[in-house]
């Protein structure tokens, strides 16, 4: 029994004493006023339970809104790619001019591993292998 249920039986007691005490011409006011007090706590635990779900899709909302859409990261990824490319250039021509091979392996490294790293934001699936995947592609389906 919890706290609620303990108010609520003390309330009918303290209405059936005072029933008792007042008589029955008094009976359906008390009564009445019983009532309003059960409904006041239902309305309340309706209420909660209705902020509760609407904060829970909110929230799902907001997850779903960052997950990203093919329409609106096109653009982005597209820009991403050519930014890249026209970087590679320099970086290569310095890294190799510098250190030679080496340099230039290390400015290839730099530029594959930040397109990697923009690919797998834009795609949380790309990378997953194995429960992961599968899991993921599971959720899409629903």
């Amino acid at each position: 029994m919890d706290a609620h249920d303990t108010d609520l039986k003390r309330e009918l007691d303290a209405t059936l004493h005072t029933r008792r005490e007042l008589g029955e011409e008094y009976e359906a006011a008390l009564v009445e006023s019983f009532l309003e007090k059960v409904d006041q706590r239902i309305d309340g635990a309706v209420e909660r339970r209705v902020r509760r779900q609407l904060a829970e899709r909110q929230m799902t909302e907001v997850r779903d809104s960052r997950t990203p859409r093919a329409t609106d990261s096109w653009g982005e990824r597209f820009g991403f790619g050519i930014v890249s490319l026209v970087l590679a250039v320099p970086l290569s021509a310095i890294g190799g001019g510098v250190a030679h091979l080496p340099g230039l392996l290390v400015a290839w490294g730099g530029i594959v591993g930040v397109n990697v790293v923009q690919a797998a934001r834009g795609n949380p699936g790309l990378f997953s292998f194995g429960r992961r995947a599968r899991r993921d592609e599971d959720r899409w389906a629903d």
